[in-house]
């Protein structure tokens, strides 16, 4: 069980290792090490996802680790409430970024072992705090820089705790 525990509340998250255990090992690790901590959810988009894992408060982009194989073809699908690797147009460039989807994008899951057909990998589910994703996902956002759809007050996973 890992809590992301953020300025509008605690979300509770359970990864699921049996089917994506590479993904559910790369995000543990980046808890273990604190990467989490201090970043901002910085694309929201209401009816969608909400999006963190990367960015700091002043939008610096915290240097990753090595991207990670796309187990999207796992059979797990995006749904309302499961947390899934966020990329490039590169199936297998995910690294510290995920989301949680607010909405049931089953256009996102895996269709073939092609450049479009990849999706994105489903790892695990919020199991409490489904009601702080929904705030989340209210908030009134905006560009700032080159990003759009960011939060215009930060919207912070100030720590993230492991119980195992």
């Amino acid at each position: 069980m890992i809590t992301l525990h953020t300025n509008h509340g605690d979300i509770k998250l359970a990864l699921n290792a049996e089917k994506a255990p590479n993904t559910a090992a790369n995000f543990m690790s980046y808890a273990k090490d604190g990467f989490y901590d201090g970043t901002i959810f910085h694309r929201v988009i209401d009816g969608f996802m909400v999006q963190g894992g990367g960015f700091t408060e002043d939008m610096d982009q915290k240097r990753p680790n090595e991207a990670i194989a796309n187990e999207a073809n796992n059979g797990l699908s995006n749904k309302t409430g499961t947390i899934a690797m966020a990329r490039t147009s590169d199936p297998h460039s995910a690294t510290a970024q995920f989301f949680i989807n607010v909405n049931d994008n089953t256009f996102l899951d895996f269709k073939s072992e092609s450049a479009q057909g990849w999706g994105y990998c489903v790892f695990g589910e919020v199991t409490e705090g489904m009601d702080v994703v929904n705030k989340i996902k209210a908030v009134s956002t905006g560009n700032r820089g080159m990003h759009q759809d960011v939060p215009l007050e930060a919207v912070i996973i100030e720590k993230v705790t492991i119980e195992e």
